[in-house]
């Protein structure tokens, strides 16, 4: 790899008992503006617990942890071990107050660093237009 960046996280993904929450640095709060008014967001976050050099170097997995399903590439996956540990979740809003955004659930840990949050906007693509391999349908 040639070029580097840094990310910064805008706040943690937070998992007491019983409730899912995003704390959002106040740095970024004014950033929330208008986003109680979207159902569903993205969640861009950082796989931190899986940073070192074995998980960012390999590049295929059985999905899902399944030893049944094919070796697949990370690419075709949603594996928390890639090059960039990327993780990304579609999150149903319950509520935003303040510079807390509580979501129905998320497949993160707790302290989870989150580096962006954009709002769902439905795509435009019919079902028919849609491919899934195989072991997507069968679980």
């Amino acid at each position: 790899m040639s070029d580097a960046f840094q990310l910064h996280p805008i706040g943690w993904i937070r998992k007491p008992e019983n409730a899912v929450r995003i704390d959002i640095d106040p740095a970024f709060q004014d950033g929330l503006l208008g986003l109680e008014g979207f159902s569903h967001i993205i969640v861009c976050y950082w796989f931190h617990e899986n940073d070192n050099s074995r998980d960012r170097h390999r590049l295929q997995v059985h999905p899902r942890k399944n030893p049944l399903n094919p070796l697949t590439g990370v690419f075709a996956t949603h594996a928390p071990v890639r090059p960039n540990l990327l993780g990304i979740s579609t999150c149903r809003v319950i509520s935003v107050s303040g510079t807390t955004i509580h979501i129905d659930a998320i497949d993160a840990r707790n302290d989870t660093p989150v580096i962006d949050i954009k709002c769902y906007i439905p795509d435009k693509l019919k079902p028919s237009e849609i491919r899934l391999p195989a072991w997507i349908s069968s679980q």
